[in-house]
């Protein structure tokens, strides 16, 4: 995981005209952007289109940049600003996540134990295992836009929960409820996947 200390030696180099510390800003985030923009846009190509733009609004804005946040974060809000507006211009709409309770309350009894404890997966390492990724991916894919937003950006990207807050202009307490729904279901996606086989 990239450090706040690390971003702010690019941000230096930048500023200073380091071609290099741009190659090395790029590589650190251009994937991330991509999959950030891919939670606004309804096609890929479109995305890579938001994450160039970012680049260049990046790269316009840099003089300006106050640093009342961390580069990342900033970098991250410019791409859902540009991801939004170019959303619109595609006519994709985006459904509003509707409220549900975070957890199901039939999985535990009045006392808070279970009443059917979850299905441990069976011994072997499922990183390795080719069609568990593609199962977990598509349980991720498949998540309501917020909570693909939160797991996507927390769980692969490495972005610390007040980031997220910000980026995302949501609070802490939702960050936390849309990132333990993701997580739930993307479970929930794999104990099907392992309890199949």
């Amino acid at each position: 995981m990239r450090t706040a200390g690390s971003d702010h030696q690019l941000l230096i180099r930048l500023r200073a005209r380091d071609e290099g510390a741009f190659t090395e800003l790029v590589q650190r985030y251009h994937r991330p952007l991509v999959r950030l923009a891919g939670a606004f846009v309804s096609r890929d190509e479109l995305a890579e289109d938001v994450a160039q733009e970012t680049w260049l609004a990046m790269l316009k804005g840099l003089d300006k940049f106050e640093g009342r946040s961390s580069l990342r974060t900033w970098l991250f809000q410019i791409c859902v600003n540009r991801a939004r507006s170019i959303g619109e211009r595609d006519h994709r709409t985006v459904p509003v996540e509707h409220i549900e309770p975070a957890v199901d309350a039939e999985q535990f009894s009045p006392t808070g134990a279970w009443t059917s404890p979850p299905t441990p997966w069976p011994e072997r390492d499922l990183a390795d295992d080719a069609a568990m990724l593609a199962r977990i991916r598509q349980a991720i894919s498949e998540l309501p836009q917020l909570q693909r937003l939160v797991v996507t950006m927390r769980d692969i990207d490495g972005v610390t929960s007040s980031e997220v807050c910000q980026v995302l202009s949501i609070s802490e307490a939702n960050q936390r409820v849309l990132l333990h729904r993701g997580r739930a279901n993307i479970r929930h996606g794999i104990d099907e996947a392992v309890i199949r086989r």
